[in-house]
């Protein structure tokens, strides 16, 4: 976007995922995923309304290749309600792994979304679990304070943030993607595909210096 865009009361900063398993060392390291941190604490202390999920998944979840026989990570699979990539063991609630990085200035959070607590379905976005129909609550609460433009950032580009961007979209929320404050995993292209996808649903991609406050 050309131009400067002026961050509202009305706008909320939603940060996805930073969590030590998906940060450097974790089990489902993105990588350079530390990188966000810096860039996110810096717009978490300007926005009005900031927001948090926490991929948070039971032991044995069905997301997990290790809850599959002979299943190794990254192999795909289906399951009732589509397909699913099999991840190794990853924010398992009582673990380091499944804890906020340890740098991530979240004090100013407002709300906390944890998602993927059923068992028997994965939930990348931070609107709907992977079935496109069991809600988490946010919509609901973003309107209810009156929020209508949210500015993503966070991890991964390609599958929580891309999910999330997009049901926020169907939801009616205007979305911008804050590219320098975030990661992907890159499995087959699928930042680039993310991307593309994100642009034809109607999400801005932009940097943190198109921000003014």
């Amino acid at each position: 976007m050309s131009s400067k865009i002026h961050v509202s009361p009305h706008d909320l900063l939603l940060v996805i995922d930073v969590q030590n398993d998906f940060c450097g060392g974790g089990a489902l390291e993105v990588p350079h995923g530390d990188d966000v941190v810096p860039v996110i604490n810096r717009l978490a202390a300007k926005f009005a309304h900031v927001a948090l999920t926490q991929d948070w998944h039971p032991k044995g979840h069905v997301s997990f290749a290790s809850s599959h026989k002979a299943k190794q990570p990254l192999q795909r699979i289906t399951l009732p309600y589509g397909e699913q990539i099999l991840w190794p063991d990853h924010c398992v609630p009582g673990t380091k792994g499944a804890e906020f990085h340890p740098d991530l200035n979240i004090a100013r959070a407002e709300v906390i979304i944890r998602k993927g607590f059923n068992r028997a379905i994965d939930s990348y976005s931070a609107f709907y679990e992977n079935d496109h129909k069991t809600a988490t609550g946010l919509s609901g609460y973003l309107r209810s304070r009156g929020l209508v433009r949210l500015f993503m950032v966070g991890l991964a580009t390609d599958f929580c943030v891309l999910y999330s961007a997009l049901d926020a979209r169907s939801e009616g929320f205007e979305v911008f993607a804050i590219e320098d404050a975030v990661r992907g995993i890159d499995i087959e292209a699928s930042v680039e595909k993310a991307w593309k996808t994100m642009a034809e649903a109607g999400v801005h991609r932009i940097r943190e210096q198109d921000l003014s406050f």
